[in-house]
């Protein structure tokens, strides 16, 4: 074989063994992608965590098995539907960070004990979330004063002990109930979720607030006022 033959044949099988090495690792990305989403016929301890979430919060009643079933699904659908979430029965990126789970196995949540903890950049994004649906036009201490009043709930016995559990808790915040929780945060909301996280707490120890010129709720004036910043009274 000539010189020149074996340059084209090197040439050729170089060429073949880039495109397969490209095929390969795009077949890997896509299906790590479709790893990612959780659906109808869905198996393991991610399902469980699912179905444990939306029974803790009164969306399932069915078992906690990890199968994706009939009865997750329709508890899904349920909860993006009153989460103002595409409703389409799977568990996606966005439907997972609602229920503060993470898809990804290698990855942690925020689990913390009574006490407290760490968190992660999930919780990070969807306290930063609330914040701006709920303060936005607040002076910057009041931000964190609403970060504030969502952690101290997840150190309270009577509230669920995640930061998800505490913002998708049915009824607790107007900015759930009508859909602006999945507004994009700015960088102030952002960093006065981040401040709150890091232990500021303008409220010490308030459980609740509201703006009396917008509350409906005749109850939440019954709650003794200790503090009061921009147009939010803050609560025990």
């Amino acid at each position: 074989m000539g010189h020149k033959n074996k340059l084209s044949v090197i040439a050729v099988l170089l060429t073949l063994f880039i495109c397969g090495t490209m095929l390969m690792e795009h077949w890997k990305s896509q299906n790590a992608a479709v790893e990612t989403i959780l659906y109808w016929g869905s198996t393991g301890s991610k399902v469980m965590e699912v179905q444990r979430k939306l029974k803790q919060w009164g969306y399932y009643d069915g078992p906690i098995d990890g199968i994706y079933g009939a009865k997750t699904f329709e508890a899904v659908k349920l909860f993006q539907r009153k989460n103002g979430l595409k409703v389409d029965g799977g568990v996606g990126p966005q439907t997972a960070a609602a229920l503060g789970i993470t898809l990804n196995d290698t990855s942690t949540s925020y689990q913390p004990s009574r006490g407290g903890g760490t968190s992660s950049s999930g919780d990070l994004y969807l306290l930063a979330r609330l914040v701006h649906a709920e303060a936005r036009g607040e002076p910057y201490i009041g931000k964190v004063a609403v970060a504030a009043v969502v952690l101290n709930r997840v150190k309270h016995p009577a509230f669920p002990n995640t930061i998800a559990g505490v913002i998708y808790q049915p009824g607790a915040f107007t900015a759930v109930t009508d859909g602006q929780i999945n507004l994009a945060p700015d960088e102030e909301a952002l960093r006065a979720a981040r401040d709150a996280l890091n232990g500021w707490d303008p409220t010490y120890g308030a459980l609740y607030y509201y703006n009396p010129a917008k509350t409906t709720s005749s109850w939440i004036w019954s709650r003794p006022v200790h503090i009061v910043i921009g147009n939010h009274r803050f609560a025990k």
